[in-house]
């Protein structure tokens, strides 16, 4: 009986340091993931402020389809993990949210019923994925002022037509200020 004790006492004391091992690790992580994501964010709405500063809103939509693509694409590659965006009102189909990135959207938006601000609001795990660890990582993104020329309750006409003409099924409109518009998601191979 006292060798089991003290051979559970010896386990817990081993596994003790390896648990917040893994722990620092994934706090690692998620720090690394805010600075991609912050650099990421803020390149891409500098170009959309960029496009809207040149032509309006119609401008930016463009940039949104013709460069968002390949900027989160590239972001991804040069910081050696998977970056996307997601919603579970999406504009353009491509940005559909997988099963677990659509419960932690509605998880974000429990949330934020319940008074969180999106700016807050972020989900890390580390899965197994056909036995290899992966780390995923949500941030949500909050609706700001601009945002709401393409994805508020009304805009402007020419603002209108150009988005039913491109995305005929586009289901990214009605929101107001503070609202949750999705997540950037960032996976990481381990």
């Amino acid at each position: 009986m006292k060798k089991i004790a003290l051979s559970l006492a010896l386990s817990a004391i081993v596994l003790a340091p390896i648990t917040s091992i893994a722990q620092q690790s994934q706090d690692e992580l998620v720090q690394e993931s805010h600075q991609i994501i912050q650099k990421f964010a803020k390149g891409l709405k500098g170009e959309l402020m960029a496009a809207m500063k040149k032509g309006g809103p119609v401008n930016a939509i463009n940039v949104c389809k013709d460069k968002a693509m390949d900027l989160t694409d590239a972001a991804g590659k040069d910081n050696g993990v998977t970056l996307s965006r997601t919603s579970l009102k999406i504009r353009n189909p491509k940005n559909a949210p997988q099963a677990w990135e659509k419960a932690i959207l509605e998880q974000f938006e429990a949330r934020k019923s319940k008074g969180e601000s999106p700016k807050k609001m972020e989900f890390s795990e580390i899965v197994d994925v056909d036995g290899k660890k992966q780390f995923r990582y949500m941030k949500a993104m909050g609706i700001g002022k601009p945002c709401l020329n393409c994805h508020g309750e009304k805009a402007l006409p020419a603002v209108e037509v150009t988005l039913s003409k491109l995305y005929p099924d586009d289901k990214a409109r009605g929101y107001n200020l503070g609202d949750i518009r999705g997540a950037i998601v960032l996976i990481k191979d381990l």
